[in-house]
């Protein structure tokens, strides 16, 4: 029997999301049906997201946040008044009605493919007793996954990009290892934590880069969560100043990328507060053109707006072709298929959205756009569903596993922070997804015997061990 039992777990929400959808459109009249309707995905999507903070680790539901936040709420602000403050080139391209209509569906199938018969969020708990256990037993593993992320991120720098990027997914260890610190003990020991996130802080502020800063602020902040359980009050104030973090950095950063990348200033806090100041000196920190600009910033909806303008009329439906070099650049190594796709790859961006580029500019077309480049309106529909299905899959195959692997679970942020972001483009999402399950497997494989834990010999009958073949 197919189940969407995940999708309703907002309780007395649904009737909050009423009161506030019908406030809203009192207060903003001229705002059309389908902008309220995208609108009321959205609260849906973040009231979901909100209630599951302290229960699980919330793969699914952040897919659906950052795709209504990137292709229904900024397209929505963009229509309803901020793109008057863009210039032409970063405004939507065609008539509100023939993107929602498209988008629209698109994700709420998407979402309905990440839900389907997902049980209790399978794949998304985490037994902490068990894991518990299973750190008390291994007091040092946590610290050697720590020193793996370093050192792996330091090799990262010094390889090719093919051979980078498994050291660059090592790297990432080091944040399964923070996770089984703050769920594996019972006093919380900050001094590892604050080395690891303070190593972020410091690479984010160097590059100018902060999604993934701010999308592992997220997983910290959701492991927390299940291992101390905050009441509503005090998440709803750790979720308002997160939001309003994420809207400074993204205010701030253009100035601050001006000041670091093109005058030489020196990367770090002072450059950041010195972009803070100078905006709030100019009045222009909090203004509405501010607002537009960061709009932009989180708004994958303009873009897809370039492709559909620009296919079929331009350009004609790829009818799978292009679908197929996706697939060919993510799961096939460099040296198998040397002419694959790259990674942001310019010449294709621009084919297909119509746009013009600067050389060294990396922009993505988005699966939602993926999926209209290939097969149209229904037919990117279609593909958004099985494309939700599959992570689907991924992630209940977490849950499967960790019978024998409690830890498991813990990885999940790994796999799942990058393809989480509707604004990169598909190839690389699923080269990261394929690589880094590909990678887990090898690990726990090679090194089953430090991972693999029961609490009985009970317990070892009824989950028996996966990756180990039976003797009998």
């Amino acid at each position: 029997m197919i189940k969407f039992d995940s999708l309703f777990r907002v309780n007395s929400g649904l009737q909050v999301i009423a009161i506030v959808a019908i406030i809203v459109y009192l207060l903003f009249p001229n705002l059309s049906i389908l902008s309220l309707f995208a609108l009321i995905i959205c609260m849906h999507q973040f009231a979901l997201l909100f209630n599951s903070i302290g229960s699980v680790v919330p793969i699914r539901y952040l897919f659906g946040a950052f795709m209504c936040l990137q292709l229904l709420l900024g397209p929505t602000l963009a229509y309803n008044g901020l793109d008057s403050f863009q210039v032409n080139q970063y405004r939507m391209q065609i008539p509100e009605e023939v993107y929602f209509r498209y988008v629209i569906p698109a994700v709420i199938c998407f979402i309905l493919g990440l839900h389907l018969n997902a049980g209790r969020l399978d794949g998304e708990l985490i037994d902490q007793d068990r894991i518990e256990k299973y750190v008390s037993k291994n007091k040092d593993i946590a610290y050697i996954f720590i020193g793996i992320g370093f050192v792996s991120s330091i090799v990262a720098e010094f390889l090719s990009s093919e051979l980078a990027f498994v050291f660059f997914l090592l790297g990432g260890f080091k944040f399964v290892g923070a996770f089984m610190i703050i769920i594996g003990n019972q006093q919380l020991r900050i001094t590892p934590l604050v080395i690891v996130y303070g190593s972020i802080i410091v690479s984010s502020l160097g590059m100018g880069m902060f999604h993934d800063l701010l999308t592992w602020i997220v997983f910290l902040g959701c492991v927390f969560a299940i291992k101390y359980k905050p009441g509503k009050v005090l998440k709803t104030g750790v979720a308002f100043s997160f939001v309003l973090l994420a809207l400074a950095i993204q205010q701030l950063k253009g100035d601050y990328r001006e000041a670091t990348w093109k005058r030489g200033e020196e990367a770090g806090l002072e450059s950041l507060n010195k972009a803070y100041q100078e905006g709030q000196a100019n009045n222009t920190f909090f203004s509405f053109r501010s607002l537009a600009s960061s709009n932009l910033r989180f708004n994958q909806g303009y873009i897809v707006t370039y492709i559909m303008k620009n296919v079929p009329e331009k350009e004609p439906y790829a009818n799978g072709s292009e679908l197929y070099k996706i697939v060919e650049a993510a799961v096939l190594p460099r040296i198998v298929a040397p002419n694959k796709l790259n990674a942001g790859d310019r010449e294709f961006f621009m084919k297909y959205s119509g746009m013009r580029i600067a050389k060294g500019t990396s922009m993505g077309l988005s699966a939602v756009g993926d999926g209209y480049i290939n097969f149209g309106v229904i037919g990117g529909c279609i593909f958004m569903f099985f494309l939700g299905l599959l992570y689907n899959t991924v992630i209940k195959g977490f849950k499967k596993y960790s019978a024998s692997f409690p830890i498991l679970i813990l990885f999940t942020p790994l796999v799942f922070y990058y393809p989480i972001r509707p604004d990169c483009e598909l190839q690389t999402i699923l080269g990261h997804l394929a690589k880094s399950c590909f990678l887990i497997f090898v690990v726990f494989v090679f090194f089953k015997k430090y991972f693999i834990f029961y609490t009985s010999s009970t317990e070892k009958n009824i989950h028996p061990n996966p990756l180990v073949p039976s003797r009998l």
